[in-house]
């Protein structure tokens, strides 16, 4: 019978405020979204999980369409979660998404009002869940009114079945539009979950990340490691089949040979700093108070563990960031 670690809240993994809100997060959420699911191990899986908890990360981060396979990852998790984590639920941050394909038919993607709804009771179930803590809009809907969107979400939360809610993939304009909504009705609206990295800035350029920060909300920021790139796994050379996530397609315009050569760069920084590419890249981002968690995710506890080391230095010199911007830019 597993017992969770009394010494989980150590101070190993710092914990972090979205703005001015309730919401804390750990710096680092356990994502599920690759290598769960009905394919996967069953006990591999219950370990990385289970370690993450032991390591203070009390945030898991969950979608409808997270699997491969719709649902697989949430009735993974379920499992998990059953015969281990349910004496703690008060404890965790569970999260999830819908927004992306989910069930034939037009209802099955998007943010209308009865797909959101519907998807947020189907993961519930598989959760065995009544609640989560932060359900998201997964991508914005271009047909229908953000409002629609905003006042779903925000009947959600009064019907007891979310606490939270956030937005996923929404652009600053996109962003603007749903909190405009959300302050009308006071819903609380605590987070934009964003793909970001160091190759892929393409949220500081867009603004979003200056609006949450102006607005007291927070960034949790998913894809952190570029698919990989941004491990030691790439120093050699990126392979022709390399398959980047849609979000981040811009970083292989350079052409590979230019972006192995700036991985090598990187990691003779990571180096001096005592830290592996990985662990600096996650340190970069938990540089900024804005950025509330990083998702990442593990199928081997090693991966976890090497993920965590990266909370232990998240400060950086003058010198390192211009030196990280030189790189990055040339």
């Amino acid at each position: 019978m597993y017992a969770a670690d009394e010494n989980r809240y150590d101070g190993r993994m710092p914990v972090r405020r979205a703005g001015n809100k309730g919401l804390q997060l750990p710096a680092v959420s356990f994502g599920m979204w690759h290598s769960f699911g009905d394919e996967a191990n069953y006990g591999d899986s219950e370990k990385v999980i289970l370690k993450a908890f032991d390591s203070g990360i009390f945030s898991f981060d969950l979608a409808y369409n997270y699997g491969p396979g719709s649902g697989a990852a949430e009735r993974l998790f379920g499992e998990v979660y059953r015969a281990n984590l349910k004496p703690h639920r008060d404890e965790l941050v569970i999260t999830t998404k819908a927004g992306y394909h989910m069930w034939p038919g037009p209802y099955g993607q998007m943010s209308s009002r009865k797909t959101l709804i519907n998807a947020l009771d189907g993961s519930l179930k598989r959760m065995g869940l009544d609640y989560v803590d932060i359900f998201y809009s997964h991508r914005f809907d271009p047909d229908t009114d953000p409002a629609e969107t905003a006042e779903a979400l925000d009947s959600i939360v009064r019907s007891g079945k979310a606490l939270y809610v956030g937005i996923s993939n929404y652009n600053d304009a996109q962003t603007k539009a749903i909190l405009k909504t959300f302050k009308e009705l006071h819903t609380p609206f605590v987070v934009n979950q964003l793909s970001y990295n160091m190759l892929n800035r393409s949220v500081e350029e867009d603004g979003v990340v200056d609006t949450l920060r102006n607005n007291n909300l927070g960034l949790v920021a998913y894809g952190p490691l570029a698919e990989g790139l941004l491990t030691n796994k790439y120093l050699g050379g990126i392979p022709d089949d390399f398959q980047i996530h849609w979000s981040s397609t811009d970083v292989m315009d350079q052409g590979r040979d230019k972006l192995t050569k700036k991985l090598n760069q990187l990691n003779d920084l990571a180096q001096n700093r005592n830290q592996t590419l990985a662990q600096m890249s996650l340190a970069w981002l938990l540089k900024d108070p804005v950025v509330v968690s990083v998702v990442t995710g593990a199928s081997k506890v090693s991966h976890l563990e090497d993920n965590l080391q990266a909370v232990q230095n998240t400060n950086f010199s003058a010198d390192e960031l211009a030196k990280i911007e030189s790189i990055l830019k040339a």
